[in-house]
Order: C-alpha cells, then sequence, then structure tokens
C-alpha cells in the first residue's frame, strides 16, 4: 500500500486530535482510501506540553519550514492559527508544490484570494473542510455534494460559543454577562471573547460558504456583521411571546444578480429546523434549486470534530497524490459573470422593534405615522409594563420593509419626546 507522508504545524488542541485520529483509526482510513498515511513531523514552539497522545520524540521539532522541506513529507497540515507566520509557511509549501491542509477561517476568509490562486498556479489543493462547522461536511457538501445545483440562499449557526450563551439565555432567562463568564468559566468561551460574540468568527466562516456557494472570493468587508454582545434577555423572552427564538445567524443569499452576506441575530420560528439547534452545536440550511432545502448539523469545534474533518481532506489529497492524478480542483468554480454584492442598505426583510415610551393616549399613533413615512407597516404589536412609572414597552414586528428606510425610522423614532430610550431593533429570517 502506498504511503504518505504527513507534516503537522502546529500541536495544538486540534493537532494532537489529528494525532490522536490517526493513531485510533489510522488502520480504518487505510482500508477506506487505498492509501497509508504517515506522520513524519511535528512543529510547534512548545516541545514540552503534555497533550494527552505519545509521539516519536524524534518528529517533533521547532523548526516548521524545516517540515516543509522534508522530502518525505508530501502534504501539509497547518493548525497554527492566525495570519502570521500560518500565511509564510502555507505560501512556501504551497509555491514548492506541496498540498496543504488547514483549519485557519482567518487566514483564508482575509488571504484566501492569493493563496487559491498561488494553489492553482502550482495545481496543488489547498483544503480547508475543518475552517468551517468543525466536524460538519459542509465544504464538501458544496463543493461536490450540490454540485447540479445553483444556490439561491444559505443560513448557518456557524459559532457554539454565542449559540451556547442565546441557549442559556432563552433556557434559564439569565442576563448576557452571567451567561458569558459562566461559558468562559466552562471553555465554551475565550477570556476574550470578541472574535465570538461581535460575530467576526461567523464572518469568517460565512464569507468562505459565499465564496464556494458562487464561485469568487467574497470580500470580508463587504460583510455586515453585528454581534449579540450586551443582547437583552428581554428581547429574547418577548421574541418567544411572538413564536421566535433568536440565533446569531450568518445569511447568504443571491438575488438576481447580486449577493448578500450578512451576520447578525435573528428571529426564527420557533418550529423551523434551524430554531432547534442548541448549545455549542453549529447548522447550516442550504437550498438547492434542485434538492431544495438541506441542513447539515454537528458539533462546530473540539478537539476530535475539527480534526475529523482535517484528516478527511488529508485522506482525499493522499489518494490523489497516490493515484499520481493530475486533476486539481480550483477552490472556487464560477457560474458564470461575477455577481455584484448587495449592499446592506438594500436588503428587505421583516423586523423586531421594541421601544420604551410614554404610556398615554396617541403614542402609537405618533409611532405607527413615523414608521408609515418610511414605508413600514405593522404586522403585530404587544404591549409590557415596565415597571417604571409612567412608560411601557411596545414590542412590534413589521412586515417586509428595506432596510435602509428602517434605519431611518428607527432615528426619528428616538428623536421623539415620548421615547424614553434607544430603539432596539432585529431582523426576522421567516426562511422564505
Amino acid at each position: 500500500m502506498k504511503e504518505i507522508g504527513l507534516g503537522l504545524l502546529g500541536f495544538g488542541t486540534v493537532g494532537a486530535g489529528v494525532v490522536e485520529g490517526l493513531q485510533r483509526n489510522g488502520d480504518l482510513i487505510a482500508g477506506r482510501s487505498g492509501v497509508k498515511l504517515v506522520l513524519r513531523k511535528i512543529a510547534d514552539l512548545d516541545l514540552e506540553r503534555d497533550r494527552g497522545v505519545s509521539v516519536d520524540r524524534g518528529m517533533l521539532t521547532n523548526d516548521a519550514m524545516s517540515v516543509i522541506r522534508d522530502p518525505q513529507v508530501h502534504i501539509i497540515i497547518e493548525l497554527i492559527g492566525g495570519v502570521g507566520i500560518a500565511r509564510e509557511l502555507v505560501t512556501e509549501a504551497l509555491k514548492m508544490g506541496k498540498p496543504v491542509v488547514t483549519a485557519n477561517k482567518k487566514l483564508l476568509a482575509e488571504y484566501g484570494a492569493s493563496l487559491f490562486a498561488l494553489a492553482d498556479a502550482n495545481q496543488v489543493d489547498l483544503r480547508f473542510e475543518a475552517s468551517v462547522g468543525g466536524g460538519i461536511p459542509i465544504i464538501q457538501a458544496l463543493r461536490e455534494g450540490l454540485i447540479a445545483n445553483h444556490i439561491p440562499n444559505l443560513y448557518g449557526i456557524l459559532n457554539g460559543t454565542c449559540n451556547y450563551i442565546l441557549t442559556r439565555m432563552e433556557t434559564e432567562g439569565l442576563p448576557f454577562d452571567q451567561v458569558l463568564r459562566a461559558a468562559q468559566d466552562a471553555g465554551f468561551a475565550e477570556a476574550e471573547p470578541s472574535l465570538d460574540i461581535d460575530g467576526h468568527d461567523t464572518a469568517h466562516k460565512a464569507a468562505l460558504l459565499a465564496s464556494l456557494a458562487y464561485g469568487f472570493p467574497i470580500p470580508l468587508d463587504s460583510l455586515y456583521v453585528e454581534g449579540i454582545r450586551g443582547m437583552a434577555r428581554e428581547d429574547i423572552a418577548y421574541a418567544a411571546d411572538l413564536g421566535y427564538r433568536v440565533k446569531l445567524l450568518a445569511v447568504v443569499k443571491k438575488q438576481d444578480d447580486a449577493v448578500s452576506v450578512r451576520v447578525h441575530p435573528a428571529l426564527v420560528p420557533q418550529d423551523h429546523m434551524i430554531a432547534s439547534v442548541s448549545g455549542v452545536f453549529n447548522a447550516v440550511m442550504v437550498s438547492g434549486d434542485v434538492v431544495g432545502d438541506t441542513l447539515y448539523y454537528g458539533r462546530g469545534a473540539g478537539r476530535l470534530p475539527t480534526a475529523s474533518a482535517v484528516l478527511s481532506d488529508v485522506a482525499a489529497v493522499a489518494r490523489q497524490l497516490a493515484t499520481q492524478s493530475r486533476h486539481h480542483l480550483p477552490a472556487f468554480i464560477p457560474e458564470g459573470a461575477t455577481p455584484s454584492m448587495l449592499p446592506v442598505d438594500d436588503i428587505s426583510c421583516r423586523y423586531y422593534l421594541r421601544l420604551l415610551v410614554q404610556d398615554k393616549p396617541g403614542v402609537l399613533a405618533r409611532v405607527a405615522g413615523i414608521l408609515g413615512e418610511h414605508a413600514i407597516s405593522i404586522a403585530t404589536m404587544i404591549q409590557k409594563d415596565t415597571g417604571r412609572a409612567g412608560f411601557a414597552e411596545m414590542i412590534m414586528t413589521t412586515h417586509v420593509a428595506l432596510e435602509k428606510n428602517c434605519r431611518n425610522a428607527l432615528v426619528a423614532l428616538n428623536a421623539l419626546d415620548v421615547v424614553g430610550a434607544p430603539a432596539v431593533r432585529y431582523r426576522i429570517e421567516d426562511f422564505h
């Protein structure tokens, strides 16, 4: 059986998971793929820390470049993370004609266009299944399983930290800050959680999925990104009263010749399958014009789920090398003319609005009047007692309206003398 040598860059949590996966199921992979995967070298700055797996000390090195240049290493696995040294190492490997498997979503979201172009120029693969959704095989689904479909829309719950926080806020009625601290204590959130709770981690993943769906690199700065930092438990409770659940959602849509990619908290119907995704789990719903709706669900992070995705890519590349296949799959395959990016101001959806207003006659008429002036009509409205003398909370949902109209309406509403606090607005996704 043909042996393919592997070089592992980064011996952290996922790197140790890759080693464990090889040690546990190496024979299984060989039997299924017809190729024996042999780990030749591991590079990391810390060679002493216990990772829970045993490896030959002769494999370990601090010199990552020596791993890339080793003639016995045929595939490079990059699990360092970040966009510094990882970018240099991936670039060098591709220039040398060595395929790379990575889980580095940030690197690909920010520098993917140039790295994929380099891979194409050298006719080698740059694979990244583990960069989105942990162990969920969503990249393979978009590249191969849905190859016969145009993708009109895609929705994703792509950050386990945020989903854990929102789930506990809903089920236990706890405030955001308390659940964030609990998530940090449980290891579900970083000590510095901005990347997760401000939506940027989800944005990196959304950009990659959109690029695959529509066949061109999506510029990261073209995304609208809004996180869940400081979300009020009242809004989650009111959403439930209205029949919705709040999720941090990646929304990818194609409208005519334009693509919109956005990340923000959204109200989703409680009876929809994506609303049932709870805790640290992830899910991606992809609509195909031939197949219809499909859902991909699983653990979005973690040592072994992510390692599983890494090893699936490694096995696929190893099979190509072993058979001396010259077939190289480009990262993004365009459907035709490259579509434009739709500005967030030009999207249309329904909205949830919460207003703290003076509890007196005529207020609803003034609020409705401003909404009407901006072509926004009210679908439902409930009023809640706040416990604050003379004030009530007005909770509304709207019919479909233009984003820029909603934004301008909020400015006008906040300027009313009967409004006691800035209006709260979230988008509603009904999946129609």
